[in-house]
């Protein structure tokens, strides 16, 4: 199968702790080889049960200890406006899973600001816009992520992008605050689309017979508007990592058996 951001994969795995393993193995090779080169990565993460079951896996994978961190910077597409230490925080679940058991800097974990910060819902989406200019370029304002982790809802949404609202339409922002989010809490920062799609490789982690139905809908081409996973596009790959539960309506001849 060729390398074309539009040619979507699909990877399934018998159950979530299969699938989980199986991710962290393919995330964990591709940081040890970019680092080995000398090459500084950058990692969006997401929330959610199975982003924390992956990087938990990671931690367990003999090497994990081998990677230069120091060349690793983590970012999270979207993260949940409510105070610091909150159990709905992402970062607090990325920490907890993997990230304070490893040997990085702790400039190069980049969260977005929490509620109890003195700051409001749109002043921190700009904040963290400005944090990720940093580390741009000439062509755009954010880095390019090696991978971008995407969980995926029932309802098809991806980071806070959810459908048929203002925000996945939005194309001049890096990150943009939402309010009166459809699943709580209800004010988060997200990551706009064209941070998404610039990256390299987006992999999309979904489990579960109740996602089988927005899976099948990003893979039959529907609109971004209305279910955002298919909206979401890497630059060199696009995979969907899913267990047996979720792959219930996926065609056969989509199911990439060699990835």
């Amino acid at each position: 199968m060729a390398e074309h951001s539009w040619e979507k994969r699909v990877v399934v795995e018998v159950d979530p702790a299969t699938l989980a393993g199986s991710v962290a193995a393919r995330f964990v090779h591709r940081v040890h080889k970019r680092t080995s080169a000398g090459k500084t990565v950058h990692i969006s993460l997401t929330g959610g049960s199975m982003g924390s079951a992956v990087l938990a896996a990671a931690a367990h994978d003999p090497r994990t200890a081998q990677i230069d961190w120091s060349r690793v910077h983590f970012w999270w597409s979207d993260e949940r406006f409510v105070p610091a230490g909150d159990a709905d925080r992402n970062d607090g679940q990325s920490r907890a899973a993997l990230l304070d058991s490893i040997d990085i800097p702790a400039a190069n974990i980049h969260s977005a600001a929490a509620s109890d910060e003195g700051i409001e819902l749109d002043a921190a989406a700009l904040r963290y816009g400005q944090e990720l200019a940093e580390f741009g370029s000439d062509e755009q304002l954010w880095p390019s992520f090696d991978i971008c982790f995407l969980g995926v809802g029932p309802d098809g949404h991806v980071a806070s992008l959810f459908p048929d609202r203002r925000e996945i339409l939005i194309v001049d922002q890096a990150v943009v605050g939402v309010r009166n989010s459809p699943k709580p809490p209800p004010e988060r920062v997200t990551m706009t689309r064209p941070v998404i799609n610039s990256s390299k490789r987006v992999w999309l982690v979904l489990t579960g017979a109740d996602k089988a139905a927005a899976l099948g809908l990003a893979l039959a081409g529907a609109s971004y508007a209305s279910v955002p996973a298919a909206g979401a596009k890497g630059r060199l790959r696009t995979v969907f990592f899913v267990d047996q539960a979720a792959a219930g309506q996926v065609p056969p001849e989509l199911i990439d058996g060699e990835y």
